[in-house]
């Protein structure tokens, strides 16, 4: 499992939840920015080993995004 990786799709999908400025200027922009990182994030959650750790699985699969990243920031500084 690459976390670096999959730390900057989690990442990118919240910033793009929390562009509401493009959200307020495009809707139909934002939605497929939304699309596309979550397609992205979607791939790499289906990718992760069996021996993934429980808790992160766990954040992954509920949608916990923002404790998902804190997760893999306290297991990849940077």
């Amino acid at each position: 499992m690459d976390i670096v990786l999959l730390r900057e799709a989690v990442r990118a999908r919240l910033d793009v939840v929390a562009d509401h400025a493009l959200r307020d200027r495009d809707s139909a922009a934002h939605l497929e920015k939304l699309k596309q990182a979550a397609a992205r994030l979607d791939t790499l959650v289906a990718g992760l080993p069996s021996a993934c750790d429980p808790m992160l699985r766990h954040y992954l699969e509920r949608q916990s995004y923002t404790k998902a990243l804190a997760w893999l920031e306290e297991q990849s500084p940077g």
